[in-house]
């Protein structure tokens, strides 16, 4: 039985794909960091799908709430044969020349020391060299690894950078080892994630003019977790709406 953990799944794009993976057949895990109620929603969607789901509390920049939460949902649901990691903040928005020390050292614990964390997690119990069940991984990154971020979060951008390099690298130290990994750099999505107001003013610069919904993110995110993606590994996809 396919069992799916998600790291930031109570929002936005994570809870989009938790409760499509529900309809999907898989089990849930969905990770939150304080929304214990958003999370519990999503637990009842998934459910509703007629598929077990638990929600889990752990700050995914901590590398003992990592641990813990990975090693709770093999206690809950069974080894883990998939895994999202869509835990991510953007940081207060300025020029990097603006930006606070404490903005950029978050905005990289988040965003990319906490990728690594849980990548490495995710491998150590998922790699068939190691006796788990092979499977695959799907980590966000996002268009602004491409576009820079410049005048808003080049720091966000460049962790989000970083994603994408430990995609690939991390695809090639697993291929014979039963795991796929693979990224999804979504465009301006509609969430919680931005700033007030942000969202609105960039509208009418996107080129389908509107941004993204989640569901829309979860159904790529979903195809790569599958084994409809069989033969790809290492792969970045950009769903940005041609961002």
């Amino acid at each position: 039985m396919p069992v799916l953990l998600i790291a930031g799944g109570s929002r936005g794009i994570g809870a989009a794909t938790a409760r499509l993976a529900g309809r999907r057949g898989y089990d849930v895990a969905v990770n939150f960091k304080s929304n214990a109620k958003a999370a519990g929603e999503v637990v009842d969607a998934v459910e509703a799908a007629g598929r077990k789901a638990i929600a889990l509390q752990g700050d995914m920049a901590r590398e003992a709430d990592i641990e813990r939460v990975f090693d709770e949902t093999i206690g809950a649901l069974g080894p883990i044969t998939h895994f999202v990691h869509s835990a991510g903040i953007v940081g207060k928005n300025s020029r990097l020349i603006d930006a606070g020390t404490d903005t950029l050292r978050e905005v990289v614990e988040v965003n990319l020391t906490g990728a690594l964390l849980c990548a490495r997690a995710a491998a150590q119990r998922m790699s068939s060299a190691r006796g788990g069940p092979g499977g695959s991984i799907v980590l966000l990154s996002s268009i602004a690894s491409l576009t820079s971020g410049a005048g808003e979060y080049v720091f966000y951008a460049a962790a989000k950078g970083g994603v994408d390099v430990l995609t690939l690298g991390l695809a090639r130290e697993l291929a014979q080892e039963g795991v796929r990994v693979n990224a999804v750099r979504p465009g301006p999505t509609d969430t919680e994630i931005h700033e007030p107001g942000r969202l609105e003013r960039i509208t009418p610069l996107l080129p389908m003019g509107r941004p993204g919904r989640p569901d829309e993110i979860a159904e790529p995110i979903l195809f790569l977790l599958s084994d409809a993606a069989s033969y790809i590994s290492g792969a970045v996809l950009n769903v940005s709406g041609g961002r």
